[in-house]
């Protein structure tokens, strides 16, 4: 076995080792973010016995249905798929201060009162800082036991000593690998400490949370070279200084992805939001230009929100365009699709001239969402704003648009209605060939619209 020392390049954003240094990732194509690091590269001249390794027939593997463990708090077991898979890996990743630490805290609580033995790991905070914000939560239990370490050496050790059910480390840039010869945070050493946190969890069965911080600019080593390495991938949206949270699954072995579940922020720590259509609809005007409700699908749970658009005169050559919440571009490409909008039935132009107005398209409650079924409600929005028309506050929209101003079938359609009948809306404007997916509900009056001209006169009456 012989050691030594060399020079390589890591991409900060996918991971990527490369030789030399380099302007362009040559993997994942980001600009600027090699950065080098000093590693040890260990040769061992061992081989393993190919004679010895043969394949396993699938019919011949069976499958174990895992009994989840259930962390009692609805909205995170959603986002996970049910509960928590014992020897799964979960990477939970955010910005920082945006309440990773907070929530896996009330995880702890809540699974050491049904009984599970939960090893919270802090590379961060000492013992009483924890302690402080445990207060805040409420009560714990002996179940909960804290180790305050970065060596990944002793961590292991006492996990294997002490056996828990679930293992959390807070957070992974934190943690320190011997073998490896670059400081903690950078890219080897996170994704060298991660491996080794992998085989606690496959050998012994120990479900394991990762905390991993990153920053909007992207410049700190953490989740997205972790991503594919873990089992689930859990990202916290929002604003840290707004009081909603959006845990979002992006990625999810046992379960669906893009699932979120919703959280508000208080003095106590982090309350489960279970109606999150109520709480985006909260506070909307009344008989106000420029807002109409649309209904996004989350995975498999309909949400209604409010789209808000300003379309006002401009004082400069060229005009100003904002989206907030939604794809900019999309945005753009609809406003174009109103300028050429045609009345198919007389055969002439009847579209709207924005060119010389500035337009701001906001989604209300910081949710962020790139479903194509909002095209229709922002399209709304738009000319309900332009036009100085109010959209009847019970109307709910929603529908794709093509190119020529068609509007298209979405997915989920009947959930999308069942959702805003619950909520007390009385009319839904959706695409006509949906029609016959909501047939069989009643109770709210359902117009079905081929083109972008038919959807302007629906709101219209």
């Amino acid at each position: 076995m012989a050691n030594k020392k060399v020079s390589v390049f890591f991409c900060q954003e996918c991971g990527n080792e490369s030789s030399k240094w380099s302007g362009q990732c040559p993997a994942c194509g980001a600009w600027n973010t090699l950065v080098e690091e000093t590693i040890d590269k260990t040769t061992v001249k061992t081989r393993a016995k190919v004679s010895d390794i043969k394949p396993t027939k699938l019919i011949d593997v069976k499958a174990s249905n895992e009994q989840r463990i259930s962390t009692n708090i609805e909205e995170f077991d959603r986002v996970l798929g049910g509960g928590i898979v014992p020897g799964s890996m979960v990477l939970v990743g955010g910005d920082p201060g945006i309440g990773k630490s907070t929530l896996l805290l009330q995880t702890c609580q809540q699974l050491c009162k049904s009984g599970t033995n939960v090893m919270y790991v802090s590379g961060e905070e000492s013992l009483q800082q924890i302690k402080i914000r445990a207060d805040r939560i409420g009560d714990f239990n002996d179940k909960l036991d804290l180790l305050c370490e970065t060596s990944l050496d002793t961590i292991r050790a006492v996990v294997e000593r002490e056996m828990p059910t679930v293992l959390i480390i807070d957070s992974i840039q934190t943690m320190f690998n011997e073998t490896v010869g670059s400081a903690p945070g950078s890219v080897s050493q996170v994704r060298e400490s991660t491996s080794v946190l992998m085989q606690i969890a496959k050998g012994k069965g120990i479900a394991v949370f990762i905390v991993g911080h990153v920053t909007k600019e992207g410049t700190v080593a953490g989740p997205r070279v972790l991503e594919h390495m873990v089992d689930t991938v859990l990202y916290f949206e929002g604003d840290r200084h707004a009081s909603y949270r959006i845990l979002r699954g992006v990625k999810n072995r046992f379960g669906s992805t893009n699932e979120i579940g919703v959280f508000e922020m208080r003095d106590i720590g982090l309350e489960q939001v279970k109606n999150p259509s109520a709480m985006m609809l909260d506070g909307r005007p009344e008989n106000a230009t420029g807002s109409v409700v649309t209904c996004s699908m989350e995975g498999t749970r309909p949400i209604l929100v409010e789209i808000q658009s300003l379309v006002s005169k401009t004082a400069f050559e060229i005009p100003r365009r904002m989206a907030t919440g939604c794809d900019y571009n999309r945005v753009n490409l609809l406003v174009a699709v109103l300028e050429r909008m045609r009345d198919l039935k007389a055969n002439k132009s009847c579209g709207i001239f924005l060119g010389r107005s500035d337009i701001y398209v906001n989604i209300a409650g910081g949710i962020r969402i790139n479903e194509p079924a909002i095209d229709l409600a922002i399209a709304m929005a738009v000319y309900s704003s332009e036009k100085d028309i109010p959209v009847d506050a019970g109307t709910i929209v929603f529908g794709e648009i093509g190119l020529s101003g068609e509007v298209r079938s979405v997915s989920m359609a009947e959930q999308r209605v069942s959702e805003a009948k619950k909520l007390g809306f009385k009319k839904a404007i959706i695409p006509a060939s949906n029609l016959p997916a909501v047939s069989s509900i009643s109770g709210i009056k359902v117009i079905g619209v081929s083109n972008v001209k038919e959807a302007v006169d629906a709101i219209s009456r």
